[in-house]
């Protein structure tokens, strides 16, 4: 096996082509002006980048697409109960609480940008536990797709989840390098395509 320095990424040999063209396209894209890149650290950064972005693109109402796939955490400390100074290793064990974050793709959804097409995404070891997961979301946070990731199976298959259907979307195995996401891209378009004719007619 060789293993090749890329873009200062280590990469085995195989698949240096294929990693090789996604940076190349990733960069023209950022170059072009078609792709930005937020970068985030805290759940408090990504809600208030989440909340600016909404509400401006909300004038383009059905034409943005909201692809919610940050894996943001379920608990955060609150900024009222983060210390002030360093923590003391003398003061002996500590104990830490923590709160829930708070589920925004329902205000997403209903108040920062209502006519948009959003997407939010599930990933559970469980089948069962992960389609009732998303059926969950599209009914709680009234989300347009679910898509819905098994850990073990995520790079092969995903399900998409909607109101009207449930599809399975698969990598193309014939093709060398083929990755779940070209064919997922290709569903996720054509839905909303059909979305927009809905505010056409």
């Amino acid at each position: 096996m060789s293993i090749f320095l890329l873009h200062y990424f280590l990469v085995d040999a195989l698949h240096a082509e294929t990693v090789k063209s996604a940076i190349t396209e990733n960069r023209a894209a950022v170059a072009e002006g078609i792709l930005l890149k937020l970068p985030f650290t805290t759940i408090f950064e990504y809600l208030q980048i989440l909340q600016l972005i909404s509400v401006s693109l909300r004038d383009v109402g059905p034409s943005a697409v909201f692809f919610l796939a940050a894996a943001v955490s379920d608990f955060y400390v609150p900024w009222e109960s983060m210390a002030l100074h360093k923590i003391q290793s003398a003061s002996g064990p500590l104990d830490i609480r923590l709160a829930q974050v708070p589920k925004m793709l329902s205000v997403l959804r209903n108040e920062w940008a209502p006519m948009a097409f959003h997407i939010s995404f599930k990933l559970e070891t469980d089948t069962d536990i992960l389609l009732a997961k998303a059926n969950m979301a599209l009914k709680k946070y009234k989300m347009h797709m679910v898509i819905a990731n098994e850990l073990s199976t995520r790079k092969e298959e995903v399900i998409v989840v909607t109101e009207q259907e449930k599809v399975t979307v698969r990598r193309d195995c014939t093709r060398a390098g083929a990755e779940v996401e070209s064919p997922l891209v290709e569903l996720v378009v054509d839905r909303h395509s059909t979305y927009i004719k809905k505010f056409d007619a």
